[in-house]
C-alpha cells in the first residue's frame, strides 16, 4: 500500500507540455498583434512613414509694390549736370581750395594758377589808360585854345583887321585840335579795352565753379602744369570733376520688346545695391529716342522724387516700373508666404512649417493678397520654411525631404 501512495504523487508530464506549448503561442501572437498595432500607430503619426518630398519656400518680407510691378530693369546713377572744370590758359597750379566731396556754390573759387605775367600786363594797361586820359585832357585844352583863336579870327576878318591867311591858319588849327581830341578819345577807348582784356586774362587764372555741386574727383595737385588741351607731356587738363547732385538720375536699359510698357511720368521704385534696405520713389523722366543695337535696349532716365545725400553717381541701381502710384499704406514691407503654401478651411488658415526633417501644421492669420503671395500677420516669422503645394497626405509631424531645386 505504501507503493500505491507514492505513485499517486507523480506528475503527468504530457499534460504539462501541452499547456506550455499553448501558452507560448498565445504570447507570440499577442506580441505580433501589439507590434502591428504599434507600427500602424507610428505610421499614422508619421514616425515610420517614408519621407515626403516637398518644395520649401522661405517666409520673407515683401513690399506691396511688388504686386503691381510691370517691369524691372537695371542701370546706374548718373549726374545729368556734370563738368570737368579746366583752365583756359596754360599755367602752373599754385592753389587748390577743394578736395573730393567738397560742396561748392556757383562762382566759388576752386583753384588759382600762376599769373604774374598777366598781372604785370594788367598794371601796364592801367597805366596806359591813365596816359591816354591825360593825353585826351591835353588835346581838349588845345582844342579849346584853337577854338577861341578861331572865334576871334572870324570876328576880325570881316572889318579887315587880319588877313585871310591868318584867318585860314586859325581855322586849320581848330580843325587839327578837334581831330586830335577825337584821336585821344579813341586812344583812351583802346587803352580801356586793353585793360579789360588784361583783367580777363588775370581772371583766367582763377578757376571757379560753374554751378552748385560736389567735387567728385581731384585731377591735379599744386605744382602741376595745366593746359586746356592736355597735350603737353605731364600736363593735366581738368582740375576737378564737378557734379550737380540735384540732377542725379538712373539710366536704365530696357529691352526693346518691353519698352512699350514704359511711359514718361510713370511711377517707379528705385533700389540701390549699395543701400539694399532703402527704396526711393522715382518717375520716368525721359525715354531716350534711340536704341542700342549691341544690347537691343533703349535707355530710360528715371528721376528721383526726393534727393538723398547717400545717393552717389555711378552707383548700380534696379528700377521697378509700376502700374500705379504706391499708397501710403504700401510703403513698408510685410511678412509674406506664397499663396500656394496656404491651406484654407472655412475661416481657418494653416501652413506647414518645416522643422528639421519634419513638418508641423501652424495656424496663421493672413492679410491682403499680394499677387502670388499673401501677407502673414500672425503665426510665422521671417526666415521660417514652409511647404509649397503641400500634398493631401501630409500631416503634422510627417517626415519630409526638401526639394530645394
Amino acid at each position: 500500500m505504501p507503493e500505491d501512495d507514492v505513485s499517486k504523487l507523480r506528475i503527468d508530464k504530457s499534460k504539462v507540455s501541452i499547456r506550455r506549448r499553448r501558452g507560448g503561442r498565445l504570447l507570440f501572437w499577442t506580441l505580433v498583434a501589439g507590434a502591428c498595432g504599434l507600427g500602424v500607430l507610428l505610421y499614422r503619426m508619421g514616425i515610420l512613414a517614408p519621407a515626403v518630398e516637398v518644395t520649401p519656400a522661405t517666409v520673407q518680407y515683401l513690399y506691396p509694390s511688388q504686386a503691381f510691378t510691370v517691369l524691372n530693369a537695371s542701370g546706374y546713377v548718373v549726374a545729368q549736370r556734370k563738368a570737368a572744370v579746366a583752365p583756359k590758359i596754360t599755367s602752373q597750379l599754385v592753389h587748390l581750395a577743394v578736395e573730393e566731396g567738397s560742396r561748392v556754390k556757383a562762382d566759388q573759387l576752386i583753384a588759382r594758377l600762376e599769373n604774374e605775367d598777366a598781372r604785370a600786363a594788367l598794371d601796364r594797361t592801367r597805366a596806359e589808360v591813365e596816359l591816354a586820359r591825360h593825353n585826351l585832357d591835353q588835346a581838349r585844352a588845345e582844342f579849346e585854345n584853337a577854338l577861341q583863336d578861331y572865334e576871334r579870327s572870324r570876328r576880325l576878318i570881316v572889318p579887315g583887321y587880319i588877313t585871310q591867311a591868318e584867318h585860314d591858319a586859325a581855322v586849320a588849327r581848330m580843325k587839327t585840335a578837334r581831330a586830335a581830341v577825337a584821336a585821344r578819345e579813341a586812344a583812351l577807348r583802346a587803352a580801356r579795352a586793353a585793360r579789360d582784356e588784361a583783367a580777363v586774362a588775370v581772371g583766367y587764372a582763377e578757376i571757379r565753379a560753374p554751378f552748385d555741386g560736389v567735387v567728385l574727383t581731384k585731377n591735379a595737385d599744386v605744382g602741376d602744369i595745366l593746359t586746356p588741351l592736355g597735350a603737353a607731356a605731364n600736363a593735366k587738363a581738368a582740375v576737378v570733376t564737378l557734379a550737380d547732385m540735384n540732377s542725379l538720375q538712373v539710366e536704365a536699359d530696357v529691352s526693346e520688346s518691353s519698352i512699350g510698357q514704359v511711359n514718361v511720368g510713370q511711377p517707379c521704385v528705385i533700389q540701390l545695391d549699395a543701400l539694399p534696405d532703402a527704396r526711393f520713389s522715382g518717375r520716368v523722366h525721359m525715354i531716350v529716342p534711340t536704341a542700342d543695337r549691341t544690347k537691343a535696349s533703349v535707355m530710360v532716365k528715371v528721376a528721383f522724387l526726393e534727393p538723398d545725400p547717400r545717393i552717389l553717381p555711378e552707383m548700380s541701381a534696379k528700377v521697378a516700373f509700376l502700374s500705379r502710384e504706391v499708397g501710403a499704406d504700401e510703403e513698408q514691407p510685410v511678412l509674406s508666404i506664397p499663396r500656394s503654401a496656404l491651406i484654407t478651411e472655412g475661416e481657418r488658415s494653416t501652413a506647414f512649417r518645416i522643422r528639421g526633417d519634419r513638418v508641423e501644421a501652424v495656424p496663421v492669420r493672413v492679410g491682403r493678397f499680394l499677387g502670388s503671395a499673401v501677407e502673414v500677420r500672425v503665426g510665422l516669422e521671417a526666415g521660417d520654411k514652409v511647404v509649397v503645394d503641400p500634398p493631401a497626405s501630409l500631416r503634422s509631424g510627417s517626415k519630409v525631404k526638401s526639394l530645394e531645386g
